[in-house]
């Protein structure tokens, strides 16, 4: 018995048949090769073009259309060879495995098209609707993972597994599930919590307790703020939900507010005059409110005469919110150095009485 005889009876399969199937899949896999260098060349030329959207199909497509070349010489080799079926039926386990993995490479391709897609929208949303586009992330990895577990379920009943039995176990072990993943069933209410009363979005300047900074990323379990220290903070969605935020982003005025303490031997006059020139002042500015402003003679204090000076900025940026508020206090000190007004410091007048009713040759002690 001669080489080929001894392979065709042990294998059932003649060299030919194990050339074809040779054949077969070099030929896929020199298709796919030569599918995905097409399709990289017109990727180039695409990008040339003004719309993002043939850019993105194409990029989302190549790869998965390159397998899905391969997958069709194997299938094609699988098809030539005469599997056994006895005593393991081999030829149906291998074709159940093939229709598994081109659910999975179809799957794939979708994902890739959503996901690419998306993240377009995305990037075009950033810049004309913010708040649009910190839902876009989360809606694409919802998607994403919801495609995939389909995806695996529809392998799975392919392969001769039975789906239905899988979901009734999940169902009877749904309850210890939720018990140990609650912290992440949490998170993840949390994050469609944010996305639907939209406290925030990326790219906002925010204050969440002792947290301070700008958003940088929202996904489905935390959110990403990067602090002014340039550290960056991954704070759970369920917290945020229970713990007030402050958005300084959607502010549309600061307030600027402080007291003035002048002497009290300040003459009267000259205390009125010292509130209508810091109104003066406000109303010149035009980085300020005109209105609302409050300049009023507020309190008499332990050891001044007190003016409240309250009004708002026109910017709400930090920097230039800074440079208005040391403009005016500049100004108001030029101002009461020119009226003759000194500025109160804390002080105590102490008087000692003397129990014998003798004049005392000392006068009173200033501290």
């Amino acid at each position: 018995m001669n080489h080929e005889s001894l392979l065709t009876h042990f294998s059932g399969i003649t060299t030919e048949q194990w050339l074809l199937a040779l054949l077969a899949l070099a030929g896929g896999w020199v298709l796919k090769q030569i599918v995905m260098s097409v399709i990289k060349r017109l990727i180039k030329l695409a990008e040339r073009t003004q719309g993002d959207f043939d850019d993105v199909f194409l990029t989302a497509v190549r790869r998965p259309i390159g397998w899905m070349c391969f997958l069709l010489g194997l299938w094609v080799a699988l098809t030539v060879l005469p599997l056994p079926n006895d005593p393991v039926d081999i030829d149906h386990f291998f074709f159940s495995f093939m229709k598994s993995a081109t659910i999975f490479v179809g799957f794939w391709m979708v994902v890739r098209l959503v996901s690419g897609f998306m993240r377009s929208a995305e990037a075009k949303a950033k810049l004309n609707n913010p708040e649009v586009a910190g839902i876009i992330p989360l809606g694409r990895k919802t998607i994403v993972v919801v495609m995939w577990i389909v995806a695996t379920l529809i392998a799975l009943q392919n392969i001769g597994y039975s789906v239905t039995s899988l979901l009734a176990g999940i169902g009877l072990g749904g309850a210890a599930i939720a018990l140990a993943a609650k912290d992440t069933l949490a998170n993840f209410f949390g994050s469609i919590v944010i996305f639907v009363d939209k406290p925030f979005v990326i790219g906002d300047w925010v204050k969440v307790g002792a947290i301070e900074g700008t958003v940088e990323e929202v996904t489905l379990r935390v959110t990403r703020i990067r602090t002014f220290e340039q550290s960056l903070i991954t704070v759970p969605n369920s917290d945020l939900t229970t713990k007030p935020i402050e958005n300084f982003s959607r502010m549309e005025k600061r307030r600027i507010k402080f007291e003035i303490g002048v002497t009290y031997d300040t003459p009267v006059e000259k205390l009125e005059a010292a509130v209508a020139r810091v109104r003066t002042l406000i109303a010149a500015d035009d980085r300020l409110h005109t209105e609302p402003q409050y300049v009023f003679f507020s309190q008499f204090s332990d050891s001044s005469l007190k003016i409240l000076v309250l009004c708002f900025t026109v910017s709400t940026d930090y920097a230039e919110y800074l440079q208005a508020r040391h403009s005016l206090l500049m100004n108001i000190k030029r101002e009461f150095e020119d009226l003759g007004i000194a500025f109160a410091f804390p002080t105590q007048t102490l008087y000692v009485a003397n129990p014998l009713g003798e004049p005392t040759d000392f006068p009173p002690r200033v501290n």
